[in-house]
């Protein structure tokens, strides 16, 4: 898995990457799925537009059978930044933050 690197980030990304669980890397893409009904969704959703839009990324996210599938891809021949690693973090803030309230 190539990183992206500058600065004095060494293995920031490669750790913080191992600490996201359930998190799927395929290529460019970046994948997560989680079992969520329809009210927390729309809560994740919201959430995730706030930090996507102050890191400057379009991540996608769906609906599909009871399941919220988000995807985060890297430009083509880019290697994976710590823009996509933040929000995949974040996001996984999130999701517990939802599903404790649940």
């Amino acid at each position: 898995m190539r990183v992206r690197r500058s600065d004095n980030r060494a293995d920031y990304l490669v750790d913080a990457l191992s600490l996201l669980d359930g998190w799927t890397r395929d290529g460019r893409e970046f994948r997560r799925t989680l079992r969520l009904d329809d009210s927390q969704h729309a809560a994740l959703i919201e959430r995730i537009k706030i930090v996507a839009d102050a890191l400057h990324l379009c991540p996608q996210v769906r609906r599909l059978d009871g399941h919220t599938q988000i995807k985060l891809c890297t430009t083509e021949n880019e290697a994976l930044s710590d823009g996509e690693v933040t929000l995949a973090a974040r996001i996984e803030t999130m999701y517990q933050a939802i599903e404790q309230t649940a």
